[in-house]
């Protein structure tokens, strides 16, 4: 029964099912389309990644202090899965969308050359995952949705 007073714990696993659930309505107010598989996607607005690294660094200082030992690890923790969503797994993510494209006309190449028409279509399209990483303004939301459900979570158990 420990392992549920845990409130970095806590926090952080609440601040992830928030910010892949959120993801849901958020592109359905941009885009007008229900896609909920974007609840079990990486990517897209807010980073959970990012609310998540920031719920357990905010929670940690809430419980230890910023002057902790704890905290540095937590802290430079959110500080590097932050900047990896901004960028390696961003650009891993750009480079997927060319590659995607490159075999889409390849494919058409093939399909006007051969008997590609006669292939199953699944056989025909292997896709890449495009969206792996994180805009900016998505990784800052994570982060923000992190802090601001930690602090709530913290002051529900604690108080």
């Amino acid at each position: 029964m420990d392992l549920l007073l845990n409130i970095p714990l806590l926090s952080s696993l609440i601040a992830i099912f928030f910010a892949q659930f959120v993801k849901v309505p958020i592109q359905f107010i941009a885009t007008r389309e229900w896609n909920w598989s974007l609840v079990t996607s990486t990517g897209g607005m807010p980073s959970s990644h990012s609310a998540a690294v920031t719920a357990l660094s905010t929670s940690v200082a809430l419980e230890h202090g910023l002057n902790s030992s704890l905290f540095a690890i937590s802290a430079i923790f959110a500080i590097i899965t932050m900047f990896d969503a901004t960028g390696v797994r961003r650009h891993a993510g750009e480079q997927a969308t060319v590659l995607n494209q490159l075999v889409l006309d390849f494919n058409r190449f093939v399909e006007e050359a051969k008997v590609w028409p006669q292939k199953a279509e699944h056989d025909k399209q292997k896709k890449l995952k495009e969206l792996l990483g994180h805009q900016p303004i998505e990784v800052f939301f994570g982060g923000l949705s992190g802090i601001l459900l930690s602090l709530f979570i913290y002051y529900i158990f604690v108080f």
